[in-house]
C-alpha cells in the first residue's frame, strides 16, 4: 500500500461527529460509504482517501485542515489537493487538457512526486516557465488562489526554485474613462483633478500610519474628503482642497454648482455631516469622494498611471512593510504587542481573514520564548516563518521595483 501523504487525525472525525449530532449511519450515508467504513475511520483502521477527505469534512461542517490539523497558512500541495477531494489520477487527467498538462506529460505518478518533494522525470520540468504556467493550472484544479498553489509548492519543495509567474501587463486606459474625462468641461476637469490627488495625498497619510503603528479610520470614512466648512473662512479656515482649488484660480462662488455637476455625471460622491470646531461649536461640512468612475476618468485624462494589484503572489505595499519589519528584527523577533491589526489575518500562521476565507500567507509565525530551563513561557514574539524568508529572498528585487521605499 502507497504511504499517504497527509494525515488524518481519526479521533476528530468520531468528535466532529458526536458534536455534529449525526449516528454512525447518518454520517455513512452523507459520504456515501458504508455504516463499518465510518467506524474503521474513527478507530484509525483506516484512513479516508482523497476523495472521501472532502466529503467528510463536507458532511462534518468543517474544512479538511480541521480534521488534519493543518494550521491555516501551513498548507502544503496534498493539503490542497485533498481539500478539493480529487485523487492524483483525477488531478492529472485535468491537468492533461490542458497545454501545460500535455507539454509536461503529466501523470498520477508525477503529481505525487511533485507533493512528495522527489524528482520529476521529464525535460521541460526542467524548464523554469513551466512551472508557473503548472501552478495557474493547479490554482484552476483545485479552486484557490494562485498565490495558494505558490506558497504550497514552496513549502513542499523548499530547496527548489520558487515558479516562475508571468509579469504584470500594463493596460491602456478604457476608451469609456476617456471619453468620460472628454465630456467634462475645463473647470470640471480641474476640480476632478484636484479631488483625485487630495484622495492620493490623504491615502499616503493613510499609509504613513500604518507604517508608525498609528491607528486607521476606514477607507470609507477617510476617502470622504472634506470640501468645505458651513462657517466664515476668517474663523473656520479653508480645508486642502479649497486651497488647491484657489491655487489654480478656479475656487469662487461656483465651487458648489461645480462639485454638483460632477455628482450628476457620476464622477464624485458628496454628502455632509456636523463637525465640532474650537471656539465656534457644531458646523456643517461638505465632503466629497470620487468615484471608481471619476479615477478612472481623471487618471485617462491627466495620465496618471493605474493603481494596479501587484503580481497574483506578491503582497500588497502594506503588508510587504510588515513582513520586512518582522523579517528584520532577526533571531529576537518582535514582541507579540508590536504587530496588531488585519495584518495578522493576511500573514500569521493560524490565521484567515474571515471563517469561510482562503487561509492567511503564513509568513510570520508567533513563538514562545522560555524562561532558563524552559520553566515556563516569558513571552511570545513574532518570526518570519522559514517560507517568509525564502519568500523575501526569492521575491525582493520584484518588490523594489514595485515599492522602492521598502528594502530589506
Amino acid at each position: 500500500m502507497p504511504r499517504r501523504l497527509l494525515a488524518i487525525d481519526h479521533t476528530k472525525i468520531r468528535a466532529r461527529r458526536e458534536q455534529a449530532g449525526l449516528s454512525l449511519q447518518e454520517l455513512a450515508d452523507r459520504v456515501g460509504v458504508t455504516y463499518r467504513v465510518v467506524a474503521y475511520w474513527e478507530e484509525g483502521r483506516y484512513a479516508p482517501e482523497a476523495r472521501n477527505v472532502r466529503r467528510l469534512a463536507d458532511a462534518l461542517g468543517c474544512a479538511t485542515a480541521d480534521l488534519t490539523d493543518t494550521p491555516s497558512g501551513s498548507e502544503t500541495l496534498v493539503d490542497l489537493r485533498y481539500a478539493a477531494g480529487l485523487t492524483a489520477e483525477e488531478v492529472a487527467s485535468r491537468l492533461r487538457a490542458t497545454a501545460v498538462g500535455r507539454d509536461l506529460f503529466v501523470d498520477a505518478h508525477k503529481v505525487r512526486s511533485l507533493e512528495r518533494n522527489r524528482p520529476v522525470s521529464g525535460w521541460n520540468w526542467r524548464k523554469p516557465g513551466y512551472s508557473g504556467q503548472l501552478v495557474h493550472q493547479l490554482a484552476v484544479v483545485y479552486g484557490v488562489p494562485v498565490r495558494m498553489v505558490v506558497d504550497a509548492w514552496m513549502r513542499t519543495r523548499p530547496a527548489d526554485e520558487p515558479p516562475h509567474l508571468p509579469e504584470r501587463l500594463s493596460h491602456r486606459p478604457a476608451a469609456s474613462a476617456v471619453e468620460g474625462w472628454q465630456e467634462l468641461n475645463e473647470r470640471q476637469r480641474i476640480y476632478l483633478g484636484e479631488i483625485l490627488r487630495d484622495d492620493q495625498m490623504t491615502e499616503a497619510e493613510m499609509w504613513m500610519r500604518r507604517q508608525n503603528q498609528v491607528s486607521v479610520p476606514p477607507a470609507r470614512q477617510w476617502r470622504r474628503l472634506p470640501f468645505a466648512f458651513d462657517a466664515p473662512i476668517e474663523v473656520a479656515g479653508r480645508t486642502r482642497l479649497q486651497q488647491r482649488l484657489r491655487t489654480a484660480g478656479v475656487h469662487d462662488q461656483g465651487a458648489g454648482a461645480t462639485l454638483h455637476s460632477l455628482e450628476r455625471v457620476g464622477m464624485v460622491k458628496v454628502t455632509k455631516d456636523r463637525v465640532e470646531m474650537p471656539g465656534v461649536g457644531e458646523v456643517d461640512q461638505t465632503l466629497v469622494e470620487i468615484t471608481r468612475k471619476g479615477r478612472a476618468c481623471a487618471r485617462a485624462g491627466l495620465g496618471v498611471p493605474a493603481d494596479t494589484a501587484p503580481p497574483v503572489h506578491l503582497l500588497s505595499e502594506w503588508l510587504w512593510g510588515v513582513l520586512l519589519r518582522v523579517g528584520g528584527a532577526g533571531p529576537e523577533g518582535l514582541h507579540e504587542s508590536e504587530l496588531r491589526g488585519k495584518s495578522l489575518f493576511y500573514l500569521a500562521v493560524g490565521y484567515r481573514p474571515k471563517r469561510q476565507a482562503h487561509p492567511s500567507r503564513g509568513f510570520i509565525e508567533l513563538r514562545p520564548r522560555f524562561a532558563p530551563g524552559d520553566t515556563h513561557v516569558l513571552e511570545y514574539r513574532w518570526h518570519a516563518t522559514d517560507l517568509g524568508e525564502r519568500h523575501i529572498a526569492a521575491y525582493q528585487r520584484e518588490y523594489a521595483g514595485l515599492y522602492p521605499s521598502l528594502t530589506p
